[in-house]
């Protein structure tokens, strides 16, 4: 897809991942629409021109904000980037129900309702070299691997790449296409936004290896213009895939190991 001129809604676009697939798709032409809950953060990165919603996805209204509001000013949307998501390191068979809940409406329930009414209108709207609009979902290797220190977190990460690889399908008729992102470990401050716990030492010290929010980003932008149906980021991340696939209870048995040295949970503050 050539980035130019087309639409690109970002969600969760004031800090992190999302700030920098702002500024990568700015860099290539393409007209803004930004959500976040911090609008004085939307207005820092100096997007002229872009359309910047202010909201909590964790309510529908905002949900329908975001779209109504770029329709209103681009009459289409292009692409529709369903960054925004929380974390939570607590084992399953422990964790608050309502953080799992809330974790659940905000990776998983937020990202299918803006699907849904991005896809309603990119049916509307007429195509453009060959098709009506991509939906991006970020997701996580933790959607690729079950990670024991994030289980939950890898549950709503799963459900979103098969979320994604359901819509790609229902939608290809339609010439509406999806993406599937899967970051592995980023350099952002995902960690302190977590709704509780900590993760294992040895994740939160390999922070010095995570890639850059920029090169992320930049992962994201080639993604959309190869028209990629998966994305992983670094891309060696997808060794790590494999091996989990190849030798399951190997690398499971690492990965308890690892578990097992987690700090007792500790509610975010």
């Amino acid at each position: 897809m050539r980035i130019q001129d087309r639409v690109v809604l970002i969600t969760g676009a004031s800090e992190g991942i999302g700030a920098a697939c702002a500024a990568a798709f700015a860099k290539r032409g393409a007209k803004l629409s930004l959500v976040a809950r911090n609008k004085a953060k939307l207005e820092q990165l100096g997007h002229a021109g872009a359309v910047l919603t202010q909201g909590d996805l964790l309510e529908p209204a905002a949900r329908k904000a975001a779209i109504d509001n770029t329709i209103a000013r681009f009459g289409r949307l292009d692409v529709l980037v369903n960054n925004a998501g929380v974390g939570m390191y607590a084992p399953s068979h422990a964790a608050p129900l309502d953080d799992a809940r809330r974790m659940f409406e905000l990776n998983f329930f937020a990202p299918l309702e803006l699907s849904q009414l991005a896809a309603a209108q990119m049916k509307r709207q007429p195509p453009v070299e060959g098709t009506r609009g991509l939906i991006v979902n970020v997701g996580s290797i933790a959607g690729k691997v079950t990670l024991p220190w994030f289980t939950l977190y890898s549950a709503t990460k799963f459900a979103l790449g098969s979320l994604t690889d359901g819509l790609r399908m229902e939608l290809s008729a339609h010439k509406i296409r999806a993406m599937l992102v899967c970051p592995g470990y980023v350099n952002t401050q995902f960690q302190s936004h977590v709704l509780a716990g900590k993760p294992p030492g040895a994740i939160a010290g390999g922070k010095r290896f995570a890639v850059s929010v920029e090169e992320c980003a930049e992962a994201i932008v080639r993604g959309v213009e190869r028209d990629s149906k998966t994305v992983l980021t670094p891309r060696i991340g997808w060794l790590f895939v494999a091996l989990e696939r190849m030798f399951p209870a190997l690398v499971q048995s690492q990965l308890a190991k690892m578990n097992a040295k987690m700090e007792p949970v500790n509610r975010a503050a």
